[in-house]
């Protein structure tokens, strides 16, 4: 099993000892299969990491047929210290001994001020000094319903500006907003991407660019964009290939959105809390949004969602949003631990040197993998994008993605013990969230394990391919 202490630097090193008694690799298919039978279709991560955990620790998660595996996928990036923290478990632990409420529906509790107040002290001064929140459903999901209801109902306006590439959430509004649907309340606008630049120039130019259609959609009465209540957009575009948007293009969305009296709505649920390197993602920029969306790591490994807004929004009536579990004691009690170890160990700061060691890493080995197109993040949230480098056509600006070789990716790292997600647009890109709490040594592990794991997945691609052309 493995054993955290947390380290003077707020990190969590993890010593191994003898692992107690798991059960046997017979329950371990057993359990797989009976998901396989009883769940849903929908299913996603079951279906790409086979395995059933029963036990965890920091990086560490123990599977029920004895196998350890370093987990980059981390909650997909809910759990800002890992898992199991001591911190997370003895602010839970003190909640369910004080015998206070579990359910308090919208009612005030010592642990929700508690947790308010901890927020408050994270956020972008500007936002905190004129703030409300609202606590919603315990998805981020949710928070995004209420954060376009919200600017909905301050403005009187319909339309939404909403980017490419963009995801967030599963419910209506929510997809509406995300890149892989349509509405015609929702006009999609460019997001800047050095990479595959919808322009096909990428860097500075390819961000103005983009800022200026934006700018060109919005002032010609002949666009036909519905009059915008609101912009949503991340800071980096995570279930979109980990896609950091450009800090002067984010002030030019600010500036933009403010002389039309646009509200502007950041979504930090996976950009929150200390993972691209500064608390949250938009303080890069140094912009203050209208309106913060925020969810996952603020519960601490429980789930939890709010909006935070300025009080000039606030024009809705009592009951407009709603939600049966929005008053969940433990989520807040967990959060306001994590948010208060992240603050108080820099953990956004740690996050930002590590990450930036780990990029040059992964980038050095792109050095001498052609099918490494691009390497890109910011802090602790990193994507490596597999592409094609055979197939490209001669007047190709990039190579085609390689969803293929990303999964073959993905599986080769389970082998190994390694625990990624893959995302990106064309599912080429394999992403890497590891806890905020990650050493240097772990850090090593997993960039070894990974490096390991792709050429031995480009081995047995190219094998695949050779037999192809031979019959």
């Amino acid at each position: 099993m493995c054993n955290a202490t947390v380290t003077a630097g707020g990190s969590t090193a993890v010593a191994v000892t003898e692992p107690a008694p798991v059960a046997p690799t017979s329950t371990h298919e057993g359990i797989l299969r009976r998901q396989s039978l009883r769940e849903s279709a929908a299913r996603t991560y079951a279906r790409s990491l086979p395995i059933v955990p029963v036990r965890a620790r920091g990086l560490t998660i123990e599977g029920a047929d004895g196998r350890r595996y370093l987990d980059c996928l981390s909650g997909a990036g809910t759990l800002a210290l890992g898992h199991n923290h001591p911190v997370v478990l003895e602010a839970i632990k003190k909640v369910i001994d004080s015998g206070a409420p579990l359910h308090v529906l919208d009612l005030a509790t010592p642990v929700k001020d508690a947790f308010t107040t901890e927020l408050f002290a994270t956020l972008p001064r500007a936002l905190a000094e004129d703030a409300r929140i609202q606590f919603c459903g315990p998805a981020g999901t949710d928070a995004v319903e209420a954060a376009l209801k919200l600017v909905r109902t301050a403005t009187g306006r319909s339309g939404l500006l909403a980017f490419t590439g963009a995801y967030h959430g599963m419910t209506a509004g929510a997809l509406e907003a995300s890149g892989g649907a349509t509405d015609v309340r929702v006009t999609r606008l460019p997001f800047p991407h050095d990479y595959r630049c919808p322009f096909g120039i990428g860097g500075e130019r390819g961000a103005e660019l983009a800022a200026r259609w934006t700018e060109s959609l919005l002032d010609d009465p002949k666009s036909g964009v519905p009059e915008p209540a609101g912009m949503i957009l991340e800071p980096v575009q995570g279930e979109g290939g980990v896609i950091p948007a450009p800090d002067e293009w984010l002030r030019r969305m600010r500036a933009i959105t403010a002389d039309r009296s646009i509200p502007l709505i950041a979504d930090e649920v996976q950009t929150g809390v200390g993972r691209t390197g500064t608390f949250w993602g938009v303080e890069h920029s140094g912009i203050v949004p209208d309106v913060m969306v925020l969810s996952k790591a603020i519960g601490g490994s429980l789930p939890l969602a709010v909006v935070v807004y300025r009080s000039g929004l606030d024009v809705w009536r009592p009951g407009a949003h709603a939600g049966t579990f929005r008053g969940n004691q433990l989520a807040m009690a967990a959060g306001a631990a994590t948010l208060a170890h992240v603050r108080e160990n820099r953990l956004a700061e740690r996050a930002a040197t590590l990450g930036a060691r780990m990029l040059a890493s992964l980038q050095g080995l792109a050095a001498a993998h052609p099918c490494i197109g691009d390497v890109r993040g910011r802090g602790l949230m990193i994507g490596v994008e597999l592409v094609d480098a055979g197939s490209a056509a001669p007047d190709a600006l990039v190579p085609p993605p390689s969803p293929r070789l990303a999964a073959a990716v993905q599986q080769e790292c389970l082998h190994r013990g390694l625990i990624v997600e893959l995302g990106g647009r064309h599912a080429g890109v394999v992403r890497l969230l590891p806890p905020l709490t990650l050493t240097d040594e772990q850090a090593v592990a997993v960039l070894d394990r990974f490096a390991d794991a792709l050429a031995a997945a480009e081995r047995s691609t190219q094998r695949r391919t050779d037999n192809r052309q031979s019959h």
